[in-house]
């Protein structure tokens, strides 16, 4: 590994160890490290680089010569970085600096052993899922970043009243959700606003998506897993005028006469995983899963 780009959405002064940490143990295996231009005016700003450092601005900037890309944040950091990467086929990893991170997996205490197992190749890939968002009438409304890691969510705007999502399956009627809104998650995505609404938890590397009404008014309305090849459309019938679309962290207001495509992007994103990282691993930390007694002996 010889050159990688490093992101970060905003700089706090607890950060600063795991920042210094990182820097130094690639530049001590000489690998060249381009940071964000906004991440770098800021560490700038607090005085925490020693020294100057090639920069980067946006997707274009970034090409195949990189070989990774560190993220130091949340989960929200790194579904930002992914709007940098697109389709280059960079392999992302996460340092945890925020909450949760169930994508940010790298324990802030785990810097320097973990880069190093990527240095030495004790690491893997794991292809992630994407999900590709059309509208007919056509609009600009997330212009060429009409993709997402997480999740596309459909929610009402201005109203209490709740919304109707007709939804159909590869050009079959399935239902109409009256609910809140309704989530279409990844595998990756499934442990978000997903999990957060009842729906399952999807190993990564599955081949599905599933569909999570948000406070259903259909009182037998449940999450649904589908085949990642499914094609879904979405319809939504309001009170209001407009309807928000939400692709990550993007948001958006649409009109209600909208309809929506939602499909597997034709690009995924890589995620670097080290031997002393797994997703089971991360599940047993972050949700506490196993976390009884009798378990113990079992860990």
């Amino acid at each position: 590994m010889k050159k990688v780009a490093i992101f970060g959405q905003s700089y706090s002064i607890s950060a600063e160890k795991e920042i210094k940490v990182l820097l130094n143990v690639l530049e001590t295996n000489n690998i060249v490290c381009f940071i964000e231009k906004k991440f770098y005016d800021l560490l700038i700003e607090g005085n925490i680089l020693s020294k100057k450092y090639p920069t980067y601005s946006n997707f274009s900037d970034l090409n195949s010569s990189f070989e990774a890309m560190f993220t130091l944040g949340g989960d929200g950091t790194i579904l930002r970085a992914v709007t940098y990467i697109r389709d280059l086929d960079i392999p992302i990893l996460g340092i945890n600096t925020g909450r949760l991170g169930f994508l940010a997996t790298i324990n802030k205490n785990e810097i320097k052993e973990s880069v190093e197992l990527i240095l030495k190749g004790d690491y893997s890939v794991q292809k992630r899922t994407l999900l590709s968002v059309a509208n007919s009438p056509k609009n600009d409304a997330f212009s060429d970043i009409n993709f997402a890691l997480n999740e596309v969510t459909i929610a009402r705007k201005n109203t209490t009243s709740m919304i109707g999502v007709k939804t159909n399956l590869n050009n079959e009627y399935l239902t109409n959700y009256w609910s809140d809104g309704l989530i279409i998650a990844t595998p990756t995505g499934s442990t978000g606003y997903s999990l957060s609404c009842n729906g399952p938890v999807i190993s990564p590397d599955s081949k599905n998506l599933v569909i999570t009404p948000i406070a259903p008014h259909n009182l037998n309305a449940r999450p649904m897993v589908i085949s990642d090849e499914t094609t879904i459309q979405l319809e939504v019938d309001s009170r209001e005028k407009e309807f928000l679309i939400s692709l990550d962290s993007r948001i958006a207001s649409i009109p209600k006469n909208t309809k929506v495509t939602i499909k597997k992007a034709h690009f995924t994103i890589k995620s670097i995983i080290p031997k002393n990282q797994s997703f089971l691993k991360t599940l047993r930390s972050k949700l506490l899963w196993g976390e009884d007694t009798r378990n113990e002996n079992n860990i």
